[in-house]
């Protein structure tokens, strides 16, 4: 039982099981007589609240804005790993994913503004910008030898600079008038938690306590209060006296199981609970639709092919080892799988309930299009081998 359970754990693909499993449950709760009850119980306020303290939100807020800066923690952590260490150490390797990201995300995002701008859903551009780091690795685990490991590196450096992208986009375009009173107090922590870096402080509770008020005065500053989990990861320190505890490794570790399997799938219950509509199917081919859809099943695979090709014409980059142009493609397509981030920013872009709903019925068939389109691309291609 216990080999089974650390073969579940460890498995890349039973992430995204247990993701895919929270959609069809939620939306089956959606659309069952337990709908009404479970959209109350989102809804149902907890917390704390005084006359100078405010921390009573429903369940939902919690959940988009709590627990989800402990997902963006995690999202942080790998980002200054790849950039010290991995697949962004050098300007060689960073070339490709970093270019192959901006063109994946600028694309997209122009699609979705050729077909709505100046309409009322125009906000919504950066939701097909986003790739789903945990959705479509496990795709790619699905695959097993039949692509190079290479692809497999080539696409986590590419959906972790595209996270880099839309943390960027959500932080400066989709967050509130800004209250400098609490920016100025978040600030100041996070110059103590760099300080603490500078002069070797090692333990984590120098940095997570500290991080959580960050998000209590990000939060009130009018920034989406996710950005502070990317901010206390950026002050985490990387290197030890023993390499093998590293703090920010240490952290890491201890963050991907409870983030894949339990922060991540209550995200998905929560959001991708959509009682289905008439006017649902109507706004498949609406501007929201067609932007959403076509930005992440076709301008996906097109900025990161090529944007790709721009990167090696130049010489700034290659292929990854044994990958084809139609390797490339389809990790593009899997890169087009937007799930919780695009959900995420759809949250971010609509007031109204049934855009938002509309929203994230377009996301899920433009994932699974993604998805499936990425899968057989790359299980009908051919590896590269030395000897050829």
């Amino acid at each position: 039982m216990r080999n089974i359970f650390n073969q579940f754990f460890g498995s890349a693909t039973s992430g995204g099981i247990v993701l895919f499993l929270c959609v069809i449950i939620s939306l089956c709760l959606a659309n069952s007589p337990l709908g009404p009850a479970f959209e109350r119980l989102l809804n149902f306020p907890l917390g704390y609240e005084t006359s100078s303290i405010h921390l009573r939100y429903s369940v939902a807020l919690w959940i988009n804005d709590g627990l989800m800066a402990i997902f963006f923690l995690l999202v942080g952590l790998e980002i200054k790993r790849e950039v010290i260490n991995g697949g962004l150490s050098t300007p060689r390797k960073a070339a490709l994913p970093i270019l192959s990201a901006i063109g994946g995300a600028v694309i997209p995002a122009g699609i979705y503004l050729l077909t709505n701008g100046g309409t009322p859903t125009a906000s919504g551009w950066g939701i097909p910008m986003a790739t789903d780091i945990a959705f479509a690795l496990a795709i790619l685990a699905m695959l097993g030898n039949k692509v190079p490991l290479s692809l497999k590196v080539f696409l986590a450096a590419l959906a972790i600079v595209d996270d880099l992208i839309a943390i960027l986009v959500i932080a400066v375009f989709y967050s509130d008038e800004l209250h400098l009173i609490y920016l100025g107090y978040a600030a100041g922590i996070m110059v103590l938690l760099l300080l603490f870096n500078k002069l070797g402080i090692r333990p984590l509770a120098f940095y997570l306590v500290p991080g959580l008020f960050i998000w209590y005065f990000v939060h009130h500053s009018g920034i989406h209060a996710t950005i502070a989990g990317v901010l206390t990861a950026m002050a985490i320190p990387m290197k030890a006296k023993n390499e093998a505890e590293s703090p920010l490794l240490t952290l890491e570790h201890a963050l991907v199981i409870p983030v894949n399997f339990l922060i991540v799938p209550i995200f998905a219950l929560a959001n991708t609970n959509i009682r289905f509509e008439r006017a649902m199917l109507e706004g498949l081919v609406s501007p929201l639709g067609i932007g959403i859809i076509v930005g992440l099943c076709l301008g996906k695979p097109a900025g990161v092919y090529l944007m790709s090709k721009l990167a090696i014409k130049l010489n700034i980059a290659q292929l990854p080892a044994g990958a084809t142009w139609k390797h490339v493609v389809g990790v593009g397509s899997l890169a087009g799988v937007g799930f919780t981030m695009a959900i995420f920013i759809a949250l971010l872009s609509f007031d109204d309930s049934l855009l938002v709903a509309e929203a994230k019925f377009s996301i899920l068939v433009a994932s699974f299009l993604s998805g499936t389109i990425g899968y057989l691309l790359l299980n009908n291609s051919k590896t590269i081998t030395k000897s050829q």
